[in-house]
């Protein structure tokens, strides 16, 4: 079975070289970049043992359901997989450790997992500020880094050859839910969006797309993480009479948001990004959720007409998992069969460098219903974009 182990280590502050603090961000990956992969070489015993790959993922505070939700996807598909004999006889082992969303616990974490080098590579490891400060050190060390959780640009650098990105982009999201609004002859729309990196991410892209469709921004806010000035934002975009409202906000700001949005106009029509749907927003919102759009980046969880979900509700049942099926926890199913599958084609003694070179052929490969293609690391591999509505009882619906 695929074991994982939970732990939440004391934050420990992670050492930068002084240099580095005088190249900006993006010089900085770009020079990291260009050098030759120093390639991560874990010891392994033989080739039939477990091979290890490591996770640093919000498992308590603000955003641990989500994290939750991937990390328990993942682990049905490895243990689905590891109940058929493993890839090419190994059995794959998930070890997570929780940092609470908190970018000193993430830096402390990988550190550790790159120092361990029994561990292969670094899987589905969650958050744009988290992802942000870790790539330096990833980067430099050439261990795979695949499907970090984001879908900000800022973390996905050209031309590294261990970062691998499956998940669209915000700007992919943004893009979709700004051309359905001018599609359907809307053009007044408020933009409220998170006072942190995901959320500036969001109203780039979401800036961008309103320019090329020519919609009109009548308001622009923003919220704390601590979602204290949402009322006060919440007013500001009522006042401003829009016909729409484009939310880039996830956790307790979206929660407070939204109600006192509600307060002031009961059915303005309200779009989000995928980030947003998790179950237990939807059921802080209790009523005030129904009739919200949100763009998806996998399909619905429960669309059993697609083989591929068909197969994780049967991995997800078999794994027992009490919480209920979601797309964050499809995505991190999806994580995990595509990481299998480029595993699979290596053979019985795979290294991290044969692994990169064996994810970037992977070139439409279809899971059953859902294609990915590994083209450049800035990009990418999926594109599926779609809308959904929450229903009255809480539930997506297309």
């Amino acid at each position: 079975m695929t074991t994982t182990a939970l732990f939440t280590p004391h934050a420990r502050a992670a050492a930068c070289d002084a240099s580095h603090h005088r190249l900006t961000r993006r010089s900085l990956l770009g020079t990291l970049a260009a050098l030759p992969l120093a390639i991560h070489a874990p010891a392994r015993a033989d080739g039939t043992g477990p091979l290890k790959i490591a996770q640093s993922t919000a498992l308590s505070g603000p955003l641990g359901e989500l994290g939750q939700a991937m990390h328990q996807g993942a682990k049905a598909c490895f243990a689905a997989i590891n109940a058929k004999g493993g890839v090419n006889g190994r059995p794959i082992e998930l070890v997570a450790l929780d940092d609470g969303y908190d970018v000193k616990r993430s830096l402390a974490n990988v550190k550790g997992f790159i120092e361990d080098r029994s561990n292969f590579a670094l899987f589905n490891c969650m958050g744009t500020p988290m992802i942000e400060a870790m790539l330096p050190q990833v980067m430099e060390s050439g261990i795979p880094f695949f499907a970090p959780f984001s879908g900000a640009l800022s973390v996905r650098p050209k031309n590294a050859r261990n970062v691998f990105n499956i998940r669209a982009s915000y700007a992919d999201e943004a893009e979709q839910l700004v051309q359905h609004l001018a599609t359907i002859g809307i053009k007044r729309v408020a933009i409220v969006y998170q006072n942190n990196s995901f959320g500036k991410e969001v109203f780039d892209a979401t800036q961008r797309s309103m320019t090329r469709y020519k919609l009109d921004a009548t308001a622009i806010v923003t919220v704390e993480n601590n979602s204290s000035d949402a009322g006060a934002a919440a007013a500001k975009v009522a006042t401003s009479n829009p016909e729409a409202v484009l939310v880039g906000l996830a956790g307790k700001p979206t929660i407070d948001f939204v109600k006192a949005t509600r307060m002031h106009r009961k059915g303005l029509p309200l779009y989000a990004l995928s980030i947003m749907g998790s179950a237990a927003t939807l059921k802080a919102m209790g009523d005030d959720a129904t009739g919200i759009a949100i763009s998806q980046v996998v399909p619905l969880p429960n669309n059993t007409v697609v083989p591929m979900v068909r197969e994780f509700q049967q991995a997800w049942k078999a794994a027992g998992v009490t919480l209920a099926p979601s797309h964050l926890a499809l995505e991190g199913y999806i994580n995990a069969r595509v990481f299998a599958e480029a595993l699979r084609r290596m053979g019985r003694n795979p290294t991290p460098g044969n692994f990169i070179d064996s994810t970037w052929n992977l070139k439409r490969y279809d899971l059953g219903g859902f294609e990915v293609s590994f083209n450049d690391s800035a990009t990418n591999a999926s594109r599926f974009v779609e809308l959904t509505m929450v229903s009255r009882d809480g539930r997506f619906i297309r």
